[in-house]
This record gives C-alpha cells, structure tokens and sequence, in this order.
C-alpha cells in the first residue's frame, strides 16, 4: 500500500503545480514541456539502472501511455484553467476509480461485489455534490464550468483505462518471465504520450499562427519571459507527476489490482486541498468539503472490500 499512499502525495503537488504552469503558458504547452522533462528523467533512469525498452509488454505500456499520457493528459491540461486544481483532481480521481473496476469486470473477468458498486456510487454521489454549479454562477463561468468537467471527464477515462491495461502489461511481463520497475514502465508509457503531446502541441501553435481573431478570453501566451515564470512549477510538476508519481503508480499496479490501487489515489482531493488554499488562495465551500468527504468515504470503503 506504500506506493498507492506516495503515488496520492505526489499527484497532489502535481496537480497545484500543473495549476500553477498554465497561468504563465498556454495548458498544452505547459504539459508538453512537462512531459518532455519528465521523459528526460526517466529515460536516463531507464537506459542506465532500469529495463529500457523492449519486451512482450513494451506495446501493453505504449497503449496505456497513449490513452493515459497522451488522450487523458491533454484534456487533463485543458480542464485545468477552467476548474482549479482541487475540482479537477477531485473528477479524475473519484471517477477513474470506478471506471477501471467496471473495465476489469468486464473486459478481465473481475466482477465488482456489492460493496464495491456501493462505494461506486458514493464516489460518484460525491463529485455531483461537490461541483453542483454555484447559482451565483454567470453564464460564461457556466460555460466553461460544463467544458472543463467534460475534459475532466475524458482524463479520468485517460487514468482508468491506462491503468487497467498497466495491470495487463504487468501480467505479459510476468508471463514471459520479464521484470520491470515502475519508473521502467512509466518510461514506456510517457514515450506515446509525448510523442502525441508534441503533435497537438505543434498543430495546435501553427493553427493560432494565422489567426488569432476568434480567441474569446484572455488567455496565457508564449515567449520567453512566461516560460521562466513557469519553470520552477513545470519542474516539479514533471518530477512530483510524470515521473516519481507516475512511477510509484505503475509500483502500486504491479502488485495490486486497480480496485485495490485507484481508489487510494482517489484520496488526493482531500491531500490537495491545503495545497490549493497555499499556492491558489482558494478556500473550498462547504459543500465542496462535505461532497468531497462523500467521494473519499467511498473510496476508503472501495478499499476495504479487498
């Protein structure tokens, strides 16, 4: 349970830090230049003390980091500057958690008993409690509030599925009489995902190149001077996310399952919350704190019915 535990610290710094990047660089930018640090550490890990590349599990782990690092991680980044840090990680968390116990059922077999469908539906029953829009809410904040829950939706499916085919990965390799660490794996996740990164991220800045009339906010730009406001946190982010969270992650899957893994992690909104209040100044309201103790009650129960 050590790494699930380490893995829910580390996500949470990432989170606030990733928060932190995209009000100095556009969201895309900031997780691509995230990603491509976090390759960097990585891979000297992984070239040198670890298992580089190759195996009959490399292209499990490419098709996990491709839905994880590259699809879940995009729309991760642009849910960010539309919902904070604390209602993003509280969305990704919660919902990946019953998401890859209902994917292990029904695509491994693994059936969720009833106090699993039960703290299911008390993660769920939390996150709508937690992000019921505010009635004070204009209609621009509801706007955006509504896409930045889809992107967050389309992240936690990014860390669900990722996850349950890591556990698949892990399995080949044990099959084939493979081992691989878990900065190992997470190195031959991250290679799809910046390899998808770098793709959205230059499509995404050549397309703005011609016309820029139709951007309908205020919105970070790129240039030399807000790239080094944004480094300290794009620094720890790759490190705290991509890399040591990541790979503490993949730790945690490779010796148990995602009902087990997924829903410790789901813990994080409640480790984020003071690092929300320091680095955000952002003070959750009651409703967020209680819907937020829901979803982590349910979590906890997840937990204890393995």
């Amino acid at each position: 349970m050590f790494p699930a535990f380490l893995t829910t610290l580390l996500f949470s710094i990432s989170g606030v830090t990733a928060m932190r990047s995209t009000k100095f660089l556009p969201s895309l930018e900031a997780n691509f230049w995230r990603l491509t640090l976090a390759t960097l550490f990585l891979g000297l890990y992984a070239h040198t003390l670890g298992a580089g590349i190759g195996g009959p599990a490399f292209p499990w782990f490419v098709v996990s980091g491709f839905i994880g690092f590259g699809i879940g991680d995009i729309a991760l980044y642009l849910a960010y500057p539309k919902l904070g840090s604390r209602l993003v990680v509280l969305i990704v968390h919660c919902v990946a958690a019953p998401l890859a116990a209902a994917t292990e059922w029904l695509w491994l077999g693994v059936p969720m008993t009833g106090r699993e469908a039960m703290a299911s539906a008390l993660i769920l029953g939390g996150v709508a409690t937690a992000l019921y829009p505010d009635r004070k809410a204009g209609p621009a904040l509801k706007t955006g509030f509504m896409a930045g829950v889809g992107f967050a939706l389309i992240a936690a499916g990014g860390q669900g599925w990722g996850a349950v085919l890591s556990r698949r990965a892990f399995a080949v390799a044990r099959d084939a009489g493979q081992s691989i660490d878990g900065l190992s794996a997470a190195y031959q996740r991250i290679l799809a995902g910046i390899a998808l990164s770098a793709l959205t991220f230059l499509w995404i800045k050549t397309r703005r190149q011609p016309t820029t009339t139709s951007v309908p906010t205020p919105t970070p730009t790129s240039g030399p001077s807000n790239l080094r406001k944004a480094a300290p946190w794009v620094l720890i982010n790759s490190i705290a996310g991509p890399a040591l969270g990541v790979g503490c992650f993949q730790w945690a899957l490779a010796t148990r399952g995602t009902g087990v893994v997924l829903p410790i992690v789901a813990l994080t909104p409640l480790v984020i919350i003071p690092f929300s209040m320091w680095f955000e100044k952002e003070r959750p309201t009651r409703r967020s704190l209680l819907g937020g103790l829901i979803a982590v009650s349910g979590a906890v129960l997840h937990a204890a019915s393995h």
